[in-house]
């Protein structure tokens, strides 16, 4: 469970720093356009720190972290959401920067792909080790 806080906590942090960030650095640099800088702070809020905050009470009810699905889980999903806002960043300064949809480099909306790959199949996983939970706590009621 002290994973689940610890990133909740980690994205939380994450969250707020990168809204700070997008208002600074476009006030800096005179930018009053649209930047996907805007969209880090939602997606780190709640892709982070909400989803890990409701993990952290399925854990306590269905008892999550102790499955390799679990683990698994975690590594995908932070991988994807690593991947996915980093990639938000570095597209929202290039395009602050000057650069128009034209002139960013291919590898960043590939990578922003790969990284929305990877939150699927982390919560996919999730849904399965959830899925199995669930059906033990129902036949353990059928059962009492």
């Amino acid at each position: 469970m002290r994973r689940s806080y610890y990133a909740a906590h980690v994205y939380m942090i994450a969250g707020v720093v990168s809204g700070l960030f997008y208002r600074e650095f476009t006030k800096i640099k005179d930018f009053h356009g649209e930047t996907q800088l805007a969209l880090m702070h939602t997606h780190l809020l709640a892709l982070g720190m909400i989803v890990f905050l409701v993990v952290l009470v399925l854990d306590k009810v269905f008892q999550l972290s102790g499955a390799r699905l679990f683990t698994a889980f975690f590594w995908f999903y932070n991988a994807g959401i690593a991947l996915s806002t980093g990639m938000m960043g570095a597209h929202g300064i290039l395009t602050v920067l000057g650069r128009d949809e034209d002139h960013i480099p291919e590898a960043v909306p590939l990578a922003a792909g790969l990284g929305h790959i990877l939150l699927t199949v982390g919560l996919i996983l999730l849904f399965v080790l959830l899925g199995k939970r669930v059906n033990e706590h129902v036949r353990q009621a059928a059962d009492s």
